[in-house]
């Protein structure tokens, strides 16, 4: 039936309104995680520099696991399942705890104060989704806005850590349910990631864009070279996904006592690195990241990297698995494209963003990522890779709670 002119006056003035609105709550959206990820930042960049002026700091890990412990037994958050509560706050329209933000915060900080394995954009998404939690409470909004206002808020806070606003938008709709994007959320979104980028960029927050490396011709001698990258990625991803899960099982399962399992984890981690002979393997790992993409990488720097990172998610610290694998991929793709005759820093910014999207499933997010990282020449090259990976890692991923709603590629034979 043909609308009459009132009904579509009244449907524009509605849209006009909600524009209006989720305009307005993306800017609050925006300023609160930019500030609350700028701190963030500059919390961690001190302790980190501080652990690196302070190698002997590493030997209080089992102590700050300790703190860790109490401090979300204090919270009452023991049962909390990080990203994974989150990503389940999402989809099934549940509340977020305020608490979640200062818990968070604190032992992220501890860890890489003390030279544990992790990273931060867990923590990001973790503190975004608490404080639009909070945000929602006080405005008092209904389950459907609700769950696009804690959207905005994992969008914002890991905008605020990063500086990579596109990149945050998409991955926080994407990531949730493979396979699809909650396009209501995408306005209030992309408002609050680029407030949010822009705000924490005047505060002193400089994220890894603008990477310069060279450009990669699609040509017939480099196109085998680049699939069998990404076919190597993509194993990577499944056996990193994997080592990930079993670590974090089997501590559970073989030491039930919390407590217990973040000392004698803490105690692996510190026995391993003097193993090293320095403390390359431990905090974030962006640092090897950005050597492998100027062309230097130990051959098994990535498993090292995968080791470490495993041990101390596993042992219970916080913070996040985004940066390591950043790591992992990029020292892998450098080692790799030495072996293959690829130039090592394009192979290594390959594996960065290939290995991203195959363990997180958001190859949208990672196409985006690229550019955003690493300009537009070799975007064509980028797509295919995570495309590649994306699609032969299968249902492996690092969070759980992901929801799988279409298969990867069609397995079925058409009648």
């Amino acid at each position: 039936k043909k609308m009459s002119f009132v009904n579509r006056f009244k449907n524009s003035a509605h849209y006009m309104l909600s524009f209006l609105k989720w305009g307005l709550l993306g800017i609050l959206m925006g300023v609160i995680g930019g500030l609350l990820g700028a701190v963030f930042f500059h919390a961690l960049k001190f302790v980190t520099q501080l652990r690196q002026d302070n190698n002997w700091l590493i030997y209080l890990l089992p102590i700050g696991g300790i703190v860790t412990i109490g401090i979300y037994r204090l919270f009452k958050l023991q049962s909390n399942r990080g990203t994974n509560e989150v990503i389940e706050s999402v989809l099934q329209d549940r509340r977020v705890s305020s608490l979640i933000t200062p818990a968070i915060f604190t032992s992220t900080a501890i860890t890489h104060l003390l030279g544990g394995s992790a990273g931060r954009e867990g923590a990001a998404l973790q503190m975004g989704g608490s404080v639009a939690s909070l945000l929602c409470e006080a405005l008092r909004l209904k389950k459907k806005d609700r769950t696009i206002l804690i959207m905005c808020g994992m969008t914002a806070v890991f905008a605020g850590v990063f500086g990579t606003p596109l990149t945050a938008c998409f991955f926080t709709m994407e990531f949730e349910s493979v396979g699809t994007i909650f396009s209501p959320a995408l306005f209030p979104c992309i408002v609050s990631a680029l407030v949010a980028s822009k705000l924490s960029l005047y505060l002193g927050v400089h994220g890894e864009t603008g990477i310069q490396i060279n450009t990669v011709l699609f040509t017939l001698d480099n196109s085998w070279k680049i699939v069998v990258l990404a076919i190597s990625i993509s194993v990577i991803g499944i056996i990193m996904c994997y080592l990930f899960h079993k670590a974090e099982h089997l501590a559970h399962e073989w030491i039930k006592n919390p407590l217990l399992r973040i000392v004698i984890g803490s105690a692996v981690i510190i026995g391993l690195t003097l193993l090293v002979g320095d403390q390359r393997f431990n905090g974030a790992g962006m640092e090897m990241a950005l050597g492998a993409l100027e062309g230097n990488a130990d051959w098994y720097s990535f498993i090292l990297k995968m080791l470490f990172t495993a041990i101390t998610l596993a042992a219970g610290f916080k913070g996040g698995e985004i940066v390591p694998t950043f790591c992992i991929g990029a020292t892998f793709g450098c080692v790799m494209g030495i072996l293959l005759g690829l130039d090592p820093t394009v192979a290594a910014a390959l594996g960065l963003i290939g290995l991203f999207a195959c363990t997180t499933n958001s190859p949208l997010a990672s196409i985006v990522l690229s550019m955003e990282m690493f300009g537009g020449a070799n975007l064509p090259v980028f797509a295919l890779v995570c495309v590649i990976t994306f699609v032969l890692s299968g249902p492996s991923k690092l969070y759980a709670s992901q929801l799988m709603r279409f298969p990867k590629l069609s397995l079925e034979q058409d009648k």
